[in-house]
């Protein structure tokens, strides 16, 4: 038995996630008493693979295929689940990212698997499997039973965090036979998003609302966000009035994130909005009005006009690096 652990690469980079995932794999592996098998897909350097060996990753597949260095989830998860059945895995961990989110529900069908996205944290039974996950708009907790033999689970970011167990890697080649059926998508051009932080991946995110009052004074969340090295976001109502794009909108029915650090500057905090921004590890109002819905679930808040406090706080931010 076993726990495969996806370990996707970033144009041959792993990232914090990535580790975060290992981690995590690592001590449910151990918990059930199995080996843990880290599974990577397309070409990537041997070094990078074996820096998987900090958090505990002792033995590595690589399919180290250029066919694959572009995801698709039908080929995907394809492999991942012939790599679970040749290792006899009972759980798959995922991350709880786009890619996560297109090929688990693809290998769960494919093993007959029960899933469960967006794990909060370890199982809190492991017999039965027991995980526990946000519910109702992140305004509570389930706990969720998986019965069948094998399992899938994506975890949700900053759950579990990163634990260092360094052990020397042994990384082995697997080649499996994918039907060529499955390579449907061509991707014929790649836009590379430079010089700005992706919002997903942001560990710092300063979003800002109605509150700036004018998407002409946007100047003051960008300097902040550009000395704290930080993604830009904003709520629905300043993306729908197109003062930003709609890629930057977080909510419900925008994007949800979980940054170590959220700075909502001039943001009331709507039901909608703190539904896709309340797995932040660390939240910190700005706003005129102290009655705001949003310093409910802020742990740090400020009361005062977001036009005056941005600035203060970029140059005592620069002061301090400098």
């Amino acid at each position: 038995m076993s726990v495969i652990a996806f370990a996707k690469n970033w144009n041959g980079k792993f990232k914090g996630s990535t580790y975060e995932l290992v981690s995590y794999s690592k001590k449910l592996a151990s918990d059930l008493s199995v080996g843990l098998v880290v599974v990577s897909i397309g070409e990537i350097a041997e070094e990078e693979l074996k820096s998987l060996g900090k958090y505990g990753a002792d033995r590595i597949i690589s399919v180290n295929d250029p066919k694959m260095n572009i995801l698709t989830s039908r080929v995907y998860a394809d492999v991942l689940t012939k790599i679970s059945e040749k290792e006899n895995a009972s759980v798959v961990v995922l991350n709880d990212n786009n890619s996560g989110k297109a090929i688990a529900p693809r290998i769960s069908v494919k093993m007959k698997a029960g899933m469960v996205a967006a794990v909060q944290e370890l199982p809190v039974s492991l017999d039965p499997f027991i995980v526990k996950k946000r519910v109702f708009s992140g305004k509570a907790f389930g706990h969720v039973q998986i019965d069948s033999p094998q399992k899938v689970i994506t975890i949700a970011k900053n759950c579990f965090g990163l634990v260092e167990i360094p052990v020397e890697s042994v990384v082995e080649e697997y080649i499996p036979e994918v039907d060529t059926a499955l390579f449907k998508v061509q991707v014929l051009e790649e836009e590379e998003q430079k010089n700005k932080v992706i919002l997903s991946d942001a560990d710092i995110v300063i979003s800002a609302g109605r509150g700036m009052r004018s998407p002409d004074n946007w100047g003051p969340v960008e300097d902040l966000a550009e000395v704290l090295n930080a993604a830009t976001a904003c709520s629905r109502p300043v993306s729908d009035e197109g003062w930003r794009g709609h890629e930057e909108h977080v909510g419900q029915t925008g994007k949800v994130i979980a940054p170590n650090l959220y700075i909502a500057a001039g943001i009331s905090g709507a039901i909608q909005h703190v539904a896709g921004i309340s797995r932040s590890k660390c939240i910190v109002a700005i706003n005129t009005d102290p009655e705001a819905p949003i310093f409910g679930v802020a742990d740090y808040g400020i009361i005062g006009d977001a036009m005056e406090i941005l600035p203060r706080l970029t140059e005592a931010f620069r002061n301090s690096k400098s």
